[in-house]
């Protein structure tokens, strides 16, 4: 591993100038990030994750094995992506026809799970705290706090700050830290 002040790059990663990288973070083995692109400070990018031109990722962002973050997406704070799941970034790709100019934006709110093996269709906007399972694919906005799940996905629940499944009733309350919510009008919100 390199060490640049504060930042642990390894040997076999390629980093484009310009970009920004936070302090405290840690690129890993054969890792791509590509110029105009912002990871923020004590970050996690796993073996063969491509950060693509112009992508922003939030600080405390965990991102597993074999993810790819294509131009156009966005990344709070605190999000984790899941082992080799999926980002697109053109809603019907050609080989031969290039589609640059059609690239749909996508936005990931601060503290989402996207778990592993997921595919996050461009265009969509996944909510804070949300919690995509493993192979889910998610093809509309998804509100913060859901818990998301099939093929396509759909709303299965509730999650906490914390990760942990909510029970289901309008006033539920975390069993893991014991944070109190209240459903209304088909959103979570906090009851403290």
């Amino acid at each position: 591993m390199t060490e640049r002040p504060a930042v642990r790059i390894h040997r076999s990663a390629v980093i484009d100038e310009p970009c920004e990288i936070g302090d405290g973070t840690a690129i890993w083995h054969f890792v791509h990030v590509m110029a105009g692109s912002r990871i923020g400070r004590d970050c996690s990018l796993g073996q063969n994750v491509m950060i693509g031109p112009g992508v922003q990722v939030g600080d405390r962002c965990k991102l597993q094995n074999n993810v790819s973050v294509f131009e156009g997406v966005t990344l709070e704070d605190g999000v984790f992506c899941g082992p080799s799941m999926v980002f697109t970034n053109v809603l019907n790709p050609r080989a031969e026809i290039s589609r640059k100019h059609a690239f749909k934006k996508t936005l990931v709110r601060r503290g989402a799970t996207l778990g592993a093996n997921c595919t996050i269709v461009c265009g969509v906007e996944v909510g804070a705290h949300a919690l995509v399972g493993a192979g889910a694919v998610v093809t509309k906005d998804v509100p913060a706090h859901a818990l998301m799940l099939g093929v396509p996905a759909r709303q299965r629940g509730w999650v906490c700050r914390c990760g942990m499944t909510l029970a289901e009733g309008p006033s539920p309350r975390c069993d893991e830290c014991g944070q109190p919510y209240r459903v209304a009008d088909d959103r979570l919100e906090d009851a403290t």
